[in-house]
């Protein structure tokens, strides 16, 4: 089962106490203070690993806490410090303060990390309080708290190209024919309920990561139907396909389709909408796929491209366009 938001509560481990003791010590009259310091609370880190491609693991354990430091000793002895608690995250994730309703860390890149809680220091030991007019202290200080905090974590997926439109606009037929990608396919709507990940080899040295997101529908930037899930997973692209059925099996103008999903898109997120777009209509061995292309070029002065994922059509002239716009296209 695809996971891409867990809500789960951290908490980094508490200081040692710092450790109030006189060396004794025969022959050593007034051996003084010799009270170690504690060790220090271990945190919680989370760090964007690679080869982790969900969030499923956290569902399992819902609360993550850290080991305490251990207290100080005699003869100047330092508590021991506690391990990190890591936990591993996709590439892609970002880490949201629940109750303070904050962003801690996009950890967009394998290998970035962020403290989500700092484990509490060690208290200080009685001989850290001696002085030459205070020469048997019998001050110490406890440990310190570790930091507790709620969050949130939010998986991204990580894609150069994001495929749009309408169920059934053969967004999945197309991932499987251009790349090695298996997604659920069938002849209904919502057939695509996860993000759907496939590698697209154009040629020898030329490869791209596209994405499969779930149809949208009217009202999806407002958590209608599927999209309020999956629109956030088409933020991080940098090209935009829009699929276009000239025949959709529900009746509907196809032309109408389009302008409704990029009106959800604009809903959701301005920035998404002002990314590079490439407009393909689907289906085109149907007889009406020519006129749907005609009415979208009139409609938005774009070349619009035509393809058919069951002849392979037109399927080199899209690779190819997409690669073209989003090699010209920077990394946000």
């Amino acid at each position: 089962m695809f996971i891409d938001r867990v809500t789960v509560d951290v908490e980094a481990g508490r200081g040692g106490d710092g450790c109030m003791s006189f060396r004794r010590e025969k022959y050593v009259p007034r051996g003084g203070p010799d009270g170690g310091d504690g060790g220090n609370g271990g945190s919680v880190i989370v760090i964007a690993e690679e080869g982790v491609d969900s969030l499923s693991e956290l569902t399992h354990r819902k609360h993550w806490r850290a080991k305490s430091g251990t207290p100080g000793q005699g003869k100047k002895c330092h508590g021991a410090n506690a391990d990190d608690l890591v936990i591993h995250v996709p590439p892609g994730t970002v880490v949201i303060d629940e109750k303070g309703d904050f962003f801690l860390k996009d950890l967009a890149a394998p290998g970035e990390q962020v403290v989500a809680a700092r484990g509490g220091k060690g208290g200080k030991g009685n001989t850290r309080f001696k002085s030459a007019t205070n020469q048997a202290p019998r001050e110490f200080t406890r440990g310190g708290d570790g930091e507790a905090r709620r969050l949130t974590f939010e998986l991204k997926v990580l894609a150069d190209v994001g495929l749009l439109g309408k169920p059934n606009a053969g967004k999945s037929t197309l991932l499987s024919r251009v790349s090695r990608a298996r997604p659920e396919i069938a002849d209904y709507p919502f057939t695509t309920k996860i993000p759907n990940l496939g590698i697209v080899q154009i040629d020898i040295d030329r490869t791209l990561v596209m994405a499969d997101i779930p149809g949208l529908i009217e009202g999806a930037a407002e958590g209608a139907g599927l999209g309020h899930e999956f629109l956030r997973h088409v933020e991080r692209t940098r090209v935009l396909v829009h699929l276009v059925e000239p025949t959709p099996v529900d009746g509907t103008d196809p032309v109408e389709n389009y302008q409704a999903i990029r009106q959800e898109v604009e809903a959701y997120d301005v920035d998404l909408a002002n990314r590079p777009e490439i407009i393909a209509v689907s289906k085109c061995e149907l007889p009406d796929a020519t006129e749907v292309q005609a009415k979208l070029a009139e409609l938005t002065g774009k070349d619009i491209l035509r393809f058919s994922a069951v002849t392979g059509e037109g399927l080199n002239d899209l690779m190819n366009r997409t690669y073209a716009v989003l090699a010209e296209t920077p990394n946000s």
